[in-house]
């Protein structure tokens, strides 16, 4: 059985979030969530798992700043919050434009030695 370290948003909420998104159903859950609140129990209908369970991925959601979960009367409707998304967005556009940057060098130089050997061939033979 997989045990689930805790996560502490205060002390790194980039590794909170991508924790949190590392999840399939969390994933899907917050895709339910983009389209509008839902309760727990809206929430956990797509899924063949117990509430207790849908509560723990909650929890997950909710540490690492994902989810709020408000108060109307008896219910408990949960919310996306998007601004982990939006940070953990910009930090992989950093990073990607790190890999592009570096698959453009990567590029240019095997052009550079295609066109050197290119040259040699044409070379006639000593």
């Amino acid at each position: 059985m997989q045990t689930t370290r805790p996560i502490h948003p205060t002390s790194d909420p980039l590794s909170a979030t991508f924790a949190a998104l590392a999840d399939p159903t969390r994933r899907a859950m917050l895709a339910r969530l983009a389209g509008g609140q839902a309760t727990v129990t809206e929430l956990a209908a797509p899924f063949d798992l117990s509430l207790p369970a849908i509560s723990k991925h909650l929890k997950v959601l909710q540490r690492a700043g994902l989810v709020e979960q408000g108060r109307q009367a008896q219910w408990r409707p949960c919310r996306l919050t998007p601004e982990p998304l939006e940070e953990a967005a910009a930090w992989v556009g950093q990073v990607r434009h790190h890999w592009e940057a570096s698959f453009d060098r990567l590029d240019e130089y095997l052009r550079t030695i295609q066109t050197d050997g290119a040259s040699e061939t044409d070379r006639p033979p000593r």
